[in-house]
């Protein structure tokens, strides 16, 4: 009989020494009793070594950590103690030091006249850093890392009388459409991430910094008044001023509001910043617009033929075209705009493809076609540049149908984008390209002749053709 308990007991151990979980027997003081191999392998200590130990040592004694202490294990036990089963989770004190945050299932167990507490103990480390990882998602903007508004909105609730005078800025990035538009959502999102990263080294540690929608942010400072939230602010200006990302020039909008008693809402507040923020973005948009687009427009000289000297000649062309077609002012500036930005859409063009002296390959013809939409997009971003937009997707549209991107024909075509592809035509055969020799003015007005009707808009050409004979534009090789 014996011997059949020896084997029984075996069998037992073996059973409670495979199980995933820990398991845990100790008296109703809280010593330790036996414990399986996978508390010893879990928590780093022999079985003779927690033998030695009350359950109670197993746990930190941090009473800042709410449920993870002492106290509370004791309150477990207690309940547990009466009869009652409980789970609960807390922290347990590994024997390097670590801890390791797991769930405990328990109650009480009775051999004869004895009694014990039984407890299976799961490591949940892997479910709590899920858990942190949902939390933090939840409360933090993906692309940023930034809080995002919801957590910025449960901010607010906990705004209270010791943070007078409360700051909040609202700050929103300018150009950042003519970005996407020009360069695609990657590098927007990289612009985006730049300047969260710009917002978050000038703020201190006390502010809560959120993003606070698509190209808006919004920064919260605790027991901060209006002169040094104004300190924040032109920082904040200057900082991006001076910052390029990959060639493209920085510039922000932002507004303020200060809060100085509980009496005012912080809605009310926030809608004061917006409102300043949206007055000053009026004033500053377009010269940040400018700087992004003459950015573009270098860009494009240093990957391609479109050089300076290629959009001033055009300009000046295009201009005493104009005046001899007796184009009035307003029009006339946005002739010249239209020579200016005509191929704005190639910033996204490939160099090789700009650039290649051989004939393109169906697929690269297509990609370079894509360009007037591109351009006409990039435009269209900003008001200031829209008023060409229609031109620029027009301008290598055909007089008989057979142009691009829309197949417009005729006067279906823009007025101007009819002069400025004559005017771009022209320069193009004149000063010649690295894979094309420069034409004669001689030659390049026979082959504006032989293509009107076709290419140009017939009686433009013919007074193109009038115009380029009685005004000299030199150009390098001419005699």
């Amino acid at each position: 009989m014996a011997e059949e308990q020896v084997i029984i007991d075996r069998f037992y151990k073996t059973i409670i020494d495979s199980v995933y979980d820990m398991i845990f027997l100790h008296d109703l003081e809280g010593n330790i009793l036996d414990v399986n191999k996978k508390a010893t392998k879990t928590m780093g200590y022999s079985r003779e070594e927690l033998c030695e130990l009350e359950v109670f040592d197993l746990h930190p004694d941090d009473s800042n950590r709410d449920v993870y202490n002492r106290k509370k294990v004791k309150e477990h036990w207690q309940k547990c103690a009466v009869g009652s089963s409980v789970y609960f989770e807390l922290e347990h004190l590994n024997k390097d030091g670590s801890r390791t945050p797991v769930e405990i299932s328990a109650g009480k167990v009775e051999n004869g006249d004895q009694e014990y507490f039984i407890a299976f103990v799961r490591d949940i480390t892997e479910r709590k850093e899920k858990e942190a990882k949902i939390e933090y998602l939840s409360l933090h903007d993906h692309l940023t890392g930034l809080y995002n508004r919801r957590y910025f909105e449960q901010s607010l609730k906990k705004i209270d009388k010791s943070m007078l005078p409360l700051s909040i800025l609202m700050a929103d990035l300018n150009g950042l459409k003519i970005v996407n538009s020009s360069y695609g959502h990657t590098m927007g999102d990289k612009v985006l991430i730049k300047a969260a990263e710009l917002l978050a080294e000038i703020i201190p540690e006390s502010a809560v910094l959120a993003r606070y929608g698509g190209d808006e942010f919004i920064i919260l400072f605790p027991n901060c008044d209006s002169e040094q939230a104004h300190q924040y602010l032109y920082e904040i200006k200057e900082r991006f001023a001076r910052t390029e990302l990959e060639g493209i020039p920085l510039s922000i909008g932002v507004g303020l509001a200060v809060m100085d008693s509980m009496a005012a809402e912080i809605k009310d507040i926030i809608k004061i910043a917006d409102k300043d923020m949206n007055h000053n973005k009026l004033l500053e948009t377009n010269s940040a617009n400018n700087k992004i687009v003459k950015g573009l427009l270098s860009a494009l000289s240093a990957k391609s033929d479109e050089t300076v000297e290629h959009t001033e000649r055009m300009t000046e062309l295009a201009i005493c075209v104009g005046r001899r077609l007796g184009i009035q002012n307003s029009q006339l500036n946005r002739l010249s705009l239209l020579a200016a930005l005509h191929d704005i859409g190639k910033t996204s063009i490939p160099g090789d493809i700009l650039t290649k002296a051989g004939k393109l390959t169906a697929e690269e013809w297509e990609i370079l076609k894509a360009h007037p939409s591109r351009g006409y997009k990039i435009a269209s971003a900003t008001s200031e540049f829209s008023v060409v937009a229609e031109e620029i997707l027009s301008h290598h549209e055909r007089w008989d149908g057979n142009g691009y991107p829309r197949g417009l024909k005729a006067k279906e075509i823009p007025y101007l984008a009819r002069i400025i592809a004559l005017v771009d035509a022209y320069d193009v055969m004149r000063s010649g390209r690295p894979y094309k020799k420069a034409m004669s003015k001689k030659e390049a007005v026979a082959e504006i002749n032989r293509c009107k009707g076709s290419q140009f808009d017939p009686y433009l050409a013919e007074e193109f053709v009038e115009i380029i004979d009685e005004v000299e534009f030199s150009y390098q090789g001419d005699n």
